[in-house]
């Protein structure tokens, strides 16, 4: 007997909930986006929330398809955890022997994790991941400056 494929069932529960999820990931992504534009860097207010909803939206996609075992788990965040990582790398700009863009690199990747949390349903570790990458983002930001740049000797 030929396998059936796998139909999903379209229910206005499932839909309002998948929206609230997309919704969590690009509110979550707005605070970081917005300090990444204010600071004039390369990623910013439209690739955070971006990043953020197509990551969420991946995660339950893949979800909804092949269900929720370790296995598919594992498989979505190891290849969101590598595409989003070629996306931050291009953030990172090496000029006259310095390198600029690696908390920017970091925080698209970080804002890709939160996405896959908020689509797997987990808020708590979403939330707190976008607060941490926002408060060291905002926080530590003066401590950077003060830290003197080597002279390339």
């Amino acid at each position: 007997m030929p396998h059936e494929p796998h139909v999903l069932q379209f229910t206005m529960d499932h839909a309002f909930s998948d929206v609230v999820h997309l919704g969590v990931a690009y509110i979550l992504a707005l605070p970081i986006g917005w300090n990444r534009e204010h600071e004039a860097r390369s990623a910013g207010i439209r690739t955070f929330p971006i990043v953020a909803t197509a990551c969420c939206g991946l995660t339950m996609i893949a979800t909804s398809i092949q269900g929720s075992t370790p296995d598919t788990y594992s498989r979505i965040l190891q290849g969101l955890v590598t595409g989003i990582g070629v996306i931050g790398g291009g953030a990172i700009i090496k000029d006259k022997g310095g390198v600029s863009g690696t908390a920017t690199a970091a925080s698209v990747w970080m804002i890709g994790i939160v996405g896959a949390a908020v689509g797997m349903g987990l808020y708590h570790i979403g939330i707190a991941l976008a607060l941490l990458n926002y408060l060291t983002l905002r926080v530590l930001s003066p401590f950077k400056k003060e830290v003197p740049k080597p002279d390339g000797d």
